[in-house]
């Protein structure tokens, strides 16, 4: 189980440790992709290049990324993510990696619960 909290901007984050640090998580459920992740982690998830990959982001824009099969650590355990790397300090959390966990946001209370159910 990993619990979190909603921000002051109604944003759910999880915190996670990436490379012996702790970096906030932004569970996006309109992201239904697996990770997006910093530049700056590039080298802790041992990425694989997979192949370019065109997304559709919100009002309709279009871009391609590098896509990479990354060994990422989520729920204590090493899981093989697609990820892609960007500038910044936030990592997201996408739909795709979340499918085998139940996630309750509570808004009023500003808690973020993701338990595995599978």
């Amino acid at each position: 189980m990993i619990a979190g909290t909603v921000t002051d901007n109604r944003v759910p984050v999880i915190m996670l440790l990436v490379a012996g640090q702790a970096w906030p998580g932004v569970i996006d459920t309109g992201f239904n992709g697996d990770v997006e992740l910093p530049d700056t982690l590039r080298s802790a998830v041992y990425p694989r290049f997979i192949g370019r990959i065109s997304s559709v982001l919100a009002g309709g824009k279009r871009g391609e990324e590098d896509l990479y099969l990354v060994e990422f650590p989520f729920d204590g355990q090493i899981v093989r993510a697609e990820g892609t790397f960007v500038p910044g300090r936030e990592i997201l959390i996408g739909t795709q990696l979340l499918g085998q966990y139940r996630l309750e946001i509570h808004f009023p209370d500003r808690t973020v619960l993701l338990e595995r159910v599978a």
